[in-house]
């Protein structure tokens, strides 16, 4: 094996190092988010969608990750985890982290996005700066459509402090009574019913919501001078926790989702300008210490920038070429029967590259209306709120086809969106199966059974992003499209044991967590390390890798001089480039214009490793897509899918995809040994994957060869049977 040897003193010295901490790594990930709106080579509305991005995700963040924590260290955990670090240890160190990344949101939107907005004529003001007449229009819209629908709450002993809903905006109100010159508190939410910014008239002027509210306080509180009011939020910890032991799991999500609207207050943010006498009322009302308050000099939830990100302004905005439909997706004749292409070839698409409208949305849509389909089975975890999927598979269900559809309640902050869907689909006649408490199905698949000529085939899908045409338009993910017969034996092995009961269900090309998963993705990293071949290599992408066992195994391949390349777009708790320990294991993370989403892991000596049998080089590798990054969450808490592509075709496509990643040099950040990220190039610099995906995916669409020479390329691949594919592309 060629193991590189270590001492004894050596390997416990390397121990405490071999694990970075997952929380200090997701806020690694949010920082390079927040360094796409401080690159000024982005289009301005470009940056600012980057300013929400990166808001919405630390709400996330609080609202599980420091909720959790903050529970352990209430129930007096103080266990290290595999990182070395304690639960306090970890809140101080987020603490410090957050500090500094808001203070370059603050920086990066006062001196740079916000004044550009304003050169090019879009304004966010406050009530000082505007005009007479915007002040008149501000007024009437207050006294026509937001006066009614407020709720002026006091605090004091016959009103207990209200409840403060999660992430809502409210303003603190300090009131003085001219009778008894007593000061009093009230709290008056900000509707989360109307737009958050105003739109004034004229072109493109915005005031917030909640500064028109402030400057009309005494018409709420009449007969009281009004000291000021002050804009705040509150996060709360929003984690779903189920009983293992509950019979009905819709009325066990249920009543935990009336539970999350109560949890506890986990953090407050205020402007930096609230009086001191509202500050320690919040502290006290909401039961939080200092160390959970964080101020801001800007608009409190940046999110709200959503609706400026939306404006009809193209140039100030990055540009895409339109979704294509795959050529192999298209008839000379016009005809497109997706039965006849899958039956001739297994099919590869790409999103959102690939228009996910025009090949899975109208694969359902297609299945739901032909008559020799007989059966749809699907799972889903999120899925858009008029989603042409659902409204296909209850069409199918009226014409009287079988229909089952696995609905993942738990899908976290989807949930109630979930049960709708479902009570919905129920109504129509669809089988629904809610999924299991103690697991989440996650897993990406759907089958529909057809009548033939020659009996009975099954078609399947198995993707690893989900059944949503919104996200789908953002998220790259990738998908294959089959008739394959052991994989459809095996999809329907699966959804037969998610509907019903079973044990030791065996699985031919699938690779099925929590069962199976986990020995499959061992055993593939086994065979690299053992294999007698001078191009042992591994690649892998994903969102996520911080599984201690597959870490250790990634650090064992390397020891043994296995190439190890991984994509992994945000937690990465693997440290590579430790002299000793991980030299041959590179770490790249891809952010732009699009999520990267899929997981793909290749091994160039995948197959068992069996010298009595001569394989040809191209057989020896295996190409696995689907739903699981490695956490271990989704090796042994969810139902995660990754199917085994053989098609020689679909093969080369997710070489492509892997060796464009791998050569990227204006959207990657290397990871290296210390844990910090280094920016590889800027937009414009180099190879920009996304637009080279796009580009191969139009020439591919338009029936030429692509024509891009991927070989010409700077290479980050060592020479091996990667590269073989990558030399074999212009020949697509």
């Amino acid at each position: 094996m060629n193991m590189l040897p270590l001492s004894d003193d050596v390997i416990e010295e390397l121990a405490e190092a071999r694990f970075t901490n997952r929380e200090l790594s997701w806020l690694d990930f949010n920082s390079r988010v927040l360094a796409q709106a401080e690159d000024p080579q982005l289009p301005v509305l470009e940056r600012l969608k980057f300013c929400a991005i990166f808001s919405s995700n630390l709400d996330e963040f609080f609202m599980v990750r420091v909720a959790g924590l903050r529970d352990q260290v209430a129930g007096g955990v103080n266990k290290s985890g595999p990182d070395g670090m304690s639960p306090q240890a970890q809140l101080g160190a987020i603490r410090s982290e957050v500090d500094r990344q808001l203070e370059r949101l603050d920086a990066v939107l006062v001196a740079n996005i916000l004044p550009e907005l304003t050169s090019e004529a879009i304004n966010v003001v406050g009530w000082q700066d505007l005009t007479v007449d915007e002040r008149k229009f501000a007024t009437d819209e207050f006294e026509d459509r937001i006066f009614p629908v407020l709720t002026p709450l006091a605090v004091d002993p016959g009103h207990p402090f209200p409840y403060i809903s999660n992430l809502s905006v409210s303003i603190a109100v300090l009131i003085n009574d001219p009778a008894t010159e007593l000061h009093r508190f009230a709290r008056v939410k900000v509707p989360a019913s109307m737009p958050r910014l105003l739109t004034l008239p004229g072109d493109n002027r915005f005031v917030p919501l909640e500064a028109v509210m402030v400057a009309h306080l005494d018409e709420l509180f009449p007969g009281m001078d009004v000291i000021g009011g002050w804009p705040f939020r509150v996060t709360r910890n929003s984690d779903l926790t189920l009983d293992s032991d509950a019979d009905d799991l819709l009325e066990a999500v249920e009543v935990e989702l009336r539970r999350r609207r109560f949890g506890q207050a986990i953090r407050l943010e205020v402007t930096d300008d609230i009086p001191d006498e509202a500050f320690q009322l919040l502290l006290r009302e909401l039961e939080l210490e200092i160390d959970s308050v964080y101020s801001q000099t800007t608009l409190i939830d940046p999110s709200c920038y959503w609706e400026l990100v939306g404006l009809d302004r193209p140039d100030l905005k990055a540009s895409s070429r339109p979704r294509v439909v795959p050529r192999r997706l298209r008839d000379l004749e016009g005809s497109r029967d997706f039965f006849d292409r899958i039956r001739r070839e297994d099919l590869l698409i790409h999103h959102p590259y690939e228009s996910f409208q025009a090949s899975i949305t109208e694969f359902v849509r297609q299945s739901s209306v032909d008559p020799d389909v007989l059966a749809m089975k699907i799972t889903l975890y999120r899925t858009s709120g008029d989603s042409p999927i659902i409204e296909a598979l209850i069409g199918a269900a009226e014409r009287g086809k079988q229909v089952a559809v696995l609905i993942e309640l738990k899908a976290r902050f989807d949930e109630q969106a979930n049960i709708e869907w479902a009570r919905r689909l129920e109504n129509a006649g669809v089988h629904v199966v809610y999924g299991w408490v103690g697991l989440k199905i996650h897993s990406k698949i759907m089958l529909v059974v057809r009548r033939e000529s020659n009996g009975i085939t099954r078609y399947c899908h198995v993707g690893t992003g989900n059944y949503n045409p919104k996200t789908a338009r953002l998220y790259e993910d990738v998908g294959l499209l089959t008739a394959n017969a052991d994989v459809g034996a095996d999809v329907t092995q699966l959804f037969n044991f998610l509907t019903g009961y079973g044990r030791d269900v065996a699985y031919q090309r699938l690779a099925v967590a929590p069962t199976h998963m986990r020995n499959r993705l061992v055993q593939m990293i086994e065979n690299e390390i053992a294999a007698d071949s001078p191009d042992r290599h591994i690649v892998m992408k994903m969102n996520s890798l911080v599984d201690p066992q597959l870490i250790d195994m990634l650090y064992e391949a390397s020891r043994a001089g296995v190439q190890v390349d991984l994509i992994v777009r945000g937690i990465c708790c693997l440290r590579p480039q430790v002299p000793g320990l991980s030299e041959t294991i590179h770490v790249r993370s891809i952010l732009g214009r699009y999520l990267e989403h899929s997981r793909i892991y290749y091994f160039a000596n995948g197959a068992i490793v069996d010298e009595s049998v001569d394989l040809d080089p191209e057989q020896k590798d295996r190409f696995y897509i689907g739903s699981a990054d490695l956490m271990p969450r989704n090796l042994d808490r969810r139902v995660e899918v990754l199917v085994q592509v053989d098609a020689p075709e679909a093969k080369r496509r997710l070489s492509e995809i892997l060796v464009t990643c791998l050569d990227d040099t204006a959207l990657s950040w290397v990871l290296e040994a210390d844990g910090t990220y280094r920016r590889l190039g800027h937009l414009g610099d180099g190879i920009n994957a996304h637009e080279v995906l796009e580009e191969l995916a139009a020439a591919r669409s338009s029936g030429g060869d692509p024509t891009l020479d991927l070989e010409m390329r700077p290479r980050t691949l060592s020479a091996g049977s990667l590269n073989a594919y990558g030399d074999r592309l212009g020949d697509l």
